[in-house]
């Protein structure tokens, strides 16, 4: 089998995904993710008539980021037309999934190189996405699997598995703290690409979401969201969250517990990745920074909806040899507190090798982009560190999780 390599990652910084406040939120999607598709491009030399395929993420495939945005963005960018895009969808998982799937068909021989990435403008899709349940009112399905609210479900899952509201609350504080760390130290510069308007005007050059001011008391301070979702109508199903939640947990009492700073911002970006066979690398100069040990998929409750990335560690472990002391630094979506705090205490994780930069409750979380973000910061990372393998993994909507080892080249 093939081994397939990162040749190299970058991203946009993330904005804010509100219209009106956001830096990117007037900027067409496929602009978005066509300027990251470019800097790479340009900064590896590549010829883009030998990309075999550009393989995109993106969850809400809907108004502007639909219509296959992997091949749209691709054009924008200048990429030959010898180069085809597919777009995928796993949800937040999307990111590390269409890297999954490149660096598959490189490993099994079918491919050579390919460009993989996500992109999710928050800021549109958001109200369009909010307006319909997951199971897009599919009732048998809804009886069998309730996939609610996934800030109820995060308050659920931390009344059930003992998170208490300072546990939340400090892992926030850390995750802003640790971000400002990263943003100062210039730790991110490397994948950092600007973006810029069509007029050529900068629209963004730097993170926009962190609140390094953020401490635990300020935190402990706020209201938890999710409490107010319980009596609203759930869609179209003629009862409220509350009812559908104590028809398939009787009884139930939820301490809500999570809020604003203890959950994923609302965000637009885009991140990429090149992946390359040995054999293409070495005949075109292109020098490899990782090489990909191992994917996983795994699949969960999906009523609980976040629980997966426990299950999807351990599997993608499994098959690559491995146990946990193997993986010098871990990168695990911040969601919510709750799922990075589970998947630290479940794999008995030192918190210092996980989400060193901080994550998604610092810095926002744009879906389908996340994934394909996450790699990169961890390849990053290991280079800064002189460190070898990270595993890299985040809960998916569904009950779902994919998961990659790379090692450091």
């Amino acid at each position: 089998m093939n081994e397939a390599w990162i040749i190299d990652a970058a991203r946009t910084p993330r904005a804010i995904g509100k219209v009106g406040k956001g830096a990117l939120a007037d900027i067409h999607p496929q602009h978005v993710l066509s300027t990251v598709l470019k800097f790479l491009a340009e900064r590896n030399d590549l010829n883009t008539a030998d990309i075999d395929d550009v393989i995109v993420g993106c969850s809400a495939q809907i108004g502007t980021q639909s219509s296959d945005i992997a091949r749209m963005a691709a054009l924008d960018a200048g990429f030959s037309i010898n180069a085809s895009g597919i777009t995928v969808d796993r949800f937040c998982g999307s990111g590390i999934s269409a890297t999954n799937i490149g660096a598959a068909s490189i490993m099994a021989g079918m491919e050579d190189l390919v460009v993989t990435g996500g992109v999710e403008m928050m800021s549109m899709c958001v109200p369009k996405v909010m307006a319909q349940p997951t199971d897009v009112w599919n009732l048998r399905l809804r009886e069998q699997y309730p996939m609610t609210n996934v800030g109820i479900m995060a308050d659920l899952i931390a009344n059930e598995e003992g998170f208490s509201r300072e546990a939340l609350d400090r892992f926030g504080a850390e995750s802003q703290r640790r971000a400002h760390v990263a943003i100062t130290q210039g730790r991110f510069d490397r994948s950092l690409v600007p973006v810029y308007r069509q007029d050529g005007s900068l629209a963004l050059d730097q993170e926009e979401y962190p609140r390094p001011s953020t401490t635990y008391e300020t935190l402990a301070q706020m209201e938890p969201t999710f409490g107010m979702v319980m009596d609203l109508p759930f869609f179209d199903s003629g009862v409220t969250f509350r009812q559908l939640i104590e028809q398939h947990w009787p009884g139930v009492k939820i301490d809500h517990r999570h809020h604003a700073g203890t959950s994923s911002g609302v965000v637009d970006g885009a991140g990429a990745l090149i992946l390359a066979s040995p054999q293409y690398a070495k005949a075109n100069n292109l020098k490899p920074r990782a090489r990909i040990r191992a994917m996983a998929n795994m699949g969960h409750k999906p009523e609980y909806i976040l629980n997966a990335p426990v299950d999807a560690a351990r599997k993608v472990l499994s098959k690559a040899g491995m146990s946990t002391r193997d993986i010098d630094l871990f990168e695990i979506n911040e969601a919510f507190a709750v799922v990075a705090l589970k998947y630290m205490r479940d794999l008995n994780l030192d918190p210092s090798r996980v989400n060193i930069n901080g994550g998604a409750i610092a810095m926002g979380h744009p879906v389908g982009a996340t994934g394909a973000m996450l790699i990169g910061t961890a390849l990053d990372e290991l280079e800064r560190q002189d460190k070898s393998l990270a595993l890299i993994t985040m809960c998916a909507a569904g009950g779902m999780a994919p998961a990659i080892i790379i090692e450091r080249l």
